[in-house]
């Protein structure tokens, strides 16, 4: 099951998913046979390339399928690079669950206590939402992404290519949510929205007098010795190494294929700009869930989920899903996309056994099969 969790929303065809091949092994001795047999797949359904890397205890792999460049068929790699997409919320959400901690804020403060003003309009009121309804997504808060006009000029091809390189402020991502009514009143109900995460972003820049890439960077990237992650904030390209990105930028799966490596993810901010590789994100997760970065009270929070509508098998933390899974495991994690990468991190409640794959298209593939086949799978 994949909750859609995407920067991307309403304007690409975003499907999270994985697929993978690796060097060959002796009949009988490859205990990773389903996970790569679900990569492949993912392949085989239209996604240019995977790469994924899974940690259980001191055993790390990684495989890949596919190519990581369509013109040149270079393959992907295990160390490629990528554009995480709404990953990037559980750093965030990390960050400001330390700032509790430490009592320098807390997660029952108002939107309105730390950001005077900005929360308003069209029956938006940052007096009634708390830090917290940020978090798990029930502000009722309009999502940004989910704009029209958004949408058209950056994830349509027409628009994409004439304003990829813009740079977008938070507060002008956030005006554009301010320009809609709100989903429902606050703490009512549940809905994704990236605005949410934008402000909880400029909470953090306005609690530490720092950017909240320089608190990710200080508090989780530089601890955890997070080598291949990175807070781009303007830059357009992607540090190798790396593969190329593609979408159909579109509203359907069809069509021609774009290389869309290159854009500004200021338009994405704190809901989604991160750039990271498997073996960081498994890392990262697996830190978490052990209690390394949080106290024992802020990871319960996290961990308090509500439910998805629609989705009776998950529950949104604090930009932390939990998936009951078809073989009664859970894991713990944060899909994500924009555009042309489609990305998957989870790992179990005792981060012993974690997971993170990225796929380099993001109109096809099964990126539950995946997760299925690695924490299920015979």
């Amino acid at each position: 099951m994949t909750v859609r969790t995407t920067v991307v929303v309403g304007a690409t065809a975003v499907a999270l998913t994985t697929g993978i091949a690796a060097p060959a092994m002796a009949a009988g001795s490859d205990t990773h046979a389903a996970t790569r047999q679900a990569v492949r797949a993912a392949v085989k359904d239209g996604v240019p390339g995977v790469t994924l890397t899974a940690r259980d205890g001191r055993s790390t792999w990684s495989t890949t399928a596919g190519v990581g460049n369509l013109k040149t068929h270079a393959p992907r790699t295990a160390d490629d690079r990528y554009r995480v997409g709404s990953i990037t919320k559980t750093f965030v959400s990390t960050v400001l669950l330390q700032l509790e901690a430490e009592g320098r804020l807390s997660l029952d403060d108002t939107v309105e206590k730390w950001l005077p003003g900005v929360v308003r309009g069209n029956g938006h009121d940052g007096s009634r939402i708390t830090l917290r309804q940020l978090l798990n997504h029930t502000s009722g808060i309009f999502n940004y992404t989910a704009d029209e006009t958004f949408g058209r000029t950056y994830f349509l091809k027409d628009g994409f290519f004439k304003h990829r390189y813009d740079t977008q402020s938070p507060g002008q991502l956030v005006a554009v949510a301010m320009a809609h009514k709100p989903d429902f009143a606050p703490g009512t109900s549940w809905n994704y929205s990236n605005t949410n995460y934008v402000l909880a972003g400029m909470v953090i820049q306005k609690a530490t007098g720092r950017s909240y890439g320089e608190e990710i960077r200080h508090r989780i990237i530089d601890p955890l010795h997070l080598s291949a992650t990175s807070v781009p904030g303007t830059r357009v390209t992607v540090p190798k190494p790396s593969s190329r990105a593609y979408s159909k930028l579109a509203l359907t799966a069809t069509g021609p294929t774009y290389d869309v490596t290159e854009l500004n993810p200021s338009l994405a901010s704190s809901a989604g700009e991160m750039i990271s590789d498997s073996a960081d994100l498994d890392r990262f997760y697996s830190a978490l869930l052990k209690g390394r970065l949080l106290p024992p009270k802020q990871l319960k929070e996290m961990k308090t989920t509500v439910p998805v509508e629609g989705v009776p098998d998950a529950g949104y933390g604090l930009a932390l899903l939990d998936r009951k899974l078809s073989c009664g495991v859970h894991v713990w994690g944060h899909d994500g996309g924009i555009h042309g990468s489609s990305s998957v991190a989870v790992t179990t409640a005792d981060g012993r056994h974690s997971l993170a794959f990225n796929f380099n298209g993001d109109w096809s593939g099964d990126a539950d099969a995946v997760v299925e086949a690695e924490f299920c799978g015979e």
